[in-house]
């Protein structure tokens, strides 16, 4: 069963729906931020940024390191790790602009690993 859902592209799929919500939920919170001071400090609490990246961790580990497996290119899991990379960077960035822009820029160069992924192995 497992192996099913791995060819057919269903794990890829759902870590390009999360890099989705993440990339929503940085946006959302920098526009929040900006319009209501109040709704910021729920949205910008550091431990849903580390769950959230430990689930994007998790999901790229075993989607993009499959692909590998599978169709033996590299360059999706490369990008893929790139885009862990400054996302779990933009960690380091205190609140603000910057470290939305290294979200979000992370969060593109994963989802972008992921498809890449998806279309290897379909």
């Amino acid at each position: 069963m497992f192996a099913n859902v791995a060819r057919n592209g269903t794990m890829d799929r759902m870590a390009i729906a999360l890099s989705g919500l993440c990339l929503v939920h940085c946006l959302a919170s920098a526009i929040f931020l900006a319009m209501l001071s109040a709704a910021g400090g729920l949205l910008l609490d550091p431990i849903i940024h580390e769950i959230g990246l430990m689930l994007a961790i998790g999901l790229g580990v075993l989607a993009l390191g499959r692909g590998i497996v599978e169709h033996g290119f590299m360059m999706p899991s490369a990008v893929g790790g790139l885009g862990l990379g400054v996302m779990a960077g933009s960690l380091m960035i205190p609140h603000g602009g910057g470290s939305t822009v290294y979200s979000v820029i992370g969060v593109l160069l994963l989802a972008m690993g992921h498809d890449l992924n998806r279309r290897a192995v379909i």
